[in-house]
């Protein structure tokens, strides 16, 4: 089956050799290239619905709404199972897995082969970022799942408008993706980015299977971003409008678990309504950003939808995103309510009397397991998929061509103590370095020894698709080429108090921080020079309506010489696992700022 109007006439001639061959490698029983149109949206959910991939959700509470539970080992990113398979190992980099091209090839290859009989391979053309626009990827996924092709259709642009883009010749990310028979033991995600190139087997959950997403939108994108003088970061994108109509944006990276999503849905807090601020997002996982003829950094967000967390998410900690679920929305490995309808942990509603948990098994509150641990009814990794068209805040600009300027780019991490609630760094290069050693606690949720610190470079270190030294290097000379340079800022939400209480409510008051953050940016507010970089005068940051203790606000800028010496040391152990490659920039950097922390 061909897309409607090509009547088995695709022109590109290495995309039909590439689908042959890939055929005759994985046998499916039939090959459906998929068109984009609504008329074959609901066939698909039809299908999937007649034989259990998907449950259709009530049409009333929740329109256009589905429900699908993962294999039980198959619930998050396998990062163990996740190679850059590059000719030289020391090119992949000491942070990532490697493999040769050659057995990469030849051990997910054993695995495709014969993978899709009696199953159809779907063909999906895709582009991350508006189909046409210079700063835009193409990719073609073929994969055996139609969830795979339903969630492609929410998170990028899909289908016969992209094949048109393509041409007779055009460039492609050959994408290729099976489930296979799921066995963990049989389960690879490998990149090749000298061969532009994906092989996904074994999985079929979405950060392992939507190859536009990790795999595409940043490993292999920071790859040929390098190349080609752009940077590919796992990046928040929004944009926060004055009561006059001028709009400044922000890039912000955090590792997970720090609330990028909430931030870049932010709703303004009572306090300052009356200042008329407007939050526009344009993204709230990643950003492509390219220096433009001006001199300014330009960004977009080559995503289509959201593939949010689920717990945790409701009405105080993400509005928008509560209004973006509520129809055309994709759930994943939730609890399912007897009226099919959904719940999870840290949702809006109290639980469910009864239920079916994210494994489909009957469920009711306050169930324990064998080792008397409450047992959930949402895996806390559950997911949701929406497109961004529905968020309340989304700004038009998610389409524009063009993309956004960025005026400042903000780093975050999780730490109950050493970093300021919010600091400037003093220069390009001094911000680059402090991205390269930003770290947050583990929490409870993550795996590891709680309160552990985590370095995460930029929040890339799962998704850089190369030595991150030279990475490094690459922040450094976008920096030396632009004209307009955005300011680089560090903050942290979760300073806690000797109790391990958060001293900063978050949410919507951390507009108050972003606002000092552009005032910086435009020579407005007023700071201190500290030895780590910039903090807010006092009385610098818009306070109304937020009642505070000044002791608190007070402990929130506590730099504490003795830790940030021991912070200094933690720094260095990190940074010498890139060796030769570390940038002497970055050390230089590492070295001043350890000498004004001793004088």
């Amino acid at each position: 089956m061909l897309p409607k109007g090509k009547t088995g006439n695709i022109r590109h001639a290495k995309l039909k050799t590439w689908v042959a061959e890939m055929a005759a490698l994985c046998k499916p029983d039939r090959v459906v290239w998929i068109n984009g149109s609504e008329e074959e949206k609901k066939r698909l959910e039809d299908e999937a619905v007649a034989t259990g991939e998907l449950i259709r959700l009530n049409a009333e509470k929740l329109p256009g709404c589905f429900y699908h539970r993962t294999a039980v080992n198959d619930v998050a990113r396998t990062e163990h199972l996740t190679y850059i398979c590059t000719k030289k190992k020391e090119d992949a980099g000491p942070t990532n897995n490697w493999m040769l091209p050659k057995d990469g090839y030849k051990k997910a290859g054993a695995y495709f082969r014969g993978a899709m009989k009696a199953r159809t391979m779907y063909v999906i053309p895709f582009s991350m970022g508006p189909v046409g626009s210079s700063f835009s990827k193409v990719g073609v996924e073929l994969t055996d799942s139609i969830y795979v092709v339903l969630n492609m259709r929410i998170m990028a642009k899909i289908g016969t408008k992209v094949l048109d883009h393509l041409g007779l010749d055009g460039e492609f990310t050959k994408c290729l993706h099976s489930k296979a028979d799921l066995d963990i033991d049989k389960r690879l995600i490998l990149h090749f980015p000298e061969d532009n190139t994906i092989w996904s087997v074994g999985s079929g959950y979405g950060g392992n299977v939507l190859l536009g997403k990790k795999c595409l939108s940043l490993r292999i994108a920071s790859f040929l971003a390098r190349q080609e003088g752009w940077l590919a970061e796992h990046m928040l994108i929004m944009g926060v409008e004055e009561p006059n109509g001028h709009v400044e944006y922000i890039a912000a990276a955090f590792p997970s678990a720090c609330g990028k999503t909430n931030l870049a849905m932010l709703i303004p807090p009572e306090g300052l309504k009356v200042k008329g601020y407007k939050i526009w997002t344009i993204g709230d996982d990643i950003s492509w950003m390219r220096i433009d003829t001006d001199g300014a950094l330009w960004a977009i967000n080559p995503e289509a939808g959201f593939f949010g967390v689920a717990p945790g998410t409701n009405s105080k900690s993400n509005p928008n995103a509560m209004a973006t679920i509520k129809k055309n929305t994709i759930f994943t490995n939730v609890l399912l309510k007897k009226d099919f309808t959904v719940w999870w942990e840290d949702g809006d509603e109290p639980p469910p009397s009864e239920g079916l948990d994210w494994q489909g098994r009957p469920w009711k509150p306050g169930m324990k397991d064998e080792k008397g641990q409450v047992i959930k009814g949402a895996h806390p990794n559950s997911r949701f998929t929406a497109p961004a068209a529905q968020c309340p805040s989304i700004s038009f600009r998610l389409e524009h061509h063009h993309g956004v300027p960025i005026s400042a780019i903000v780093f975050g991490g999780r730490r109950a103590q050493v970093a300021p609630l919010v600091y400037e760094t003093f220069s390009w290069q001094h911000g680059v370095y402090v991205g390269a050693t930003m770290a947050s606690e583990r929490t409870a949720a993550q795996v590891g020894k709680q309160g552990e610190v985590r370095r995460d470079p930029m929040a890339m270190l799962p998704f850089c698709g190369y030595h991150m030294g030279d990475y490094f290097r690459h922040w450094l000379s976008i920096g030396e080429k632009l004209e307009k340079v955005p300011k680089i800022f560090h903050v942290n939400w979760f300073r806690a108090d000797e109790n391990g209480k958060f001293l900063w409510p978050g949410f919507g008051e951390n507009l108050r921080i972003l606002e000092w953050i552009l005032d910086r940016c435009n020579n407005k507010a007023q700071a201190i020079k500290t030895p780590i970089g910039y903090i807010p005068a006092p009385d610098s940051l818009d306070m109304t309506g937020l009642h505070m203790p000044k002791e608190n606000l007070k402990k929130l800028f506590e730099i504490d010489r003795f830790q940030w010496l021991q912070e200094m040391e933690s720094q260095k152990e990190f940074l010498s696992i890139f060796g030769d490659k570390l940038p002497r920039e970055i050390s230089q950097e590492w070295e001043a700022q350890n000498k004004r922390l001793q004088e």
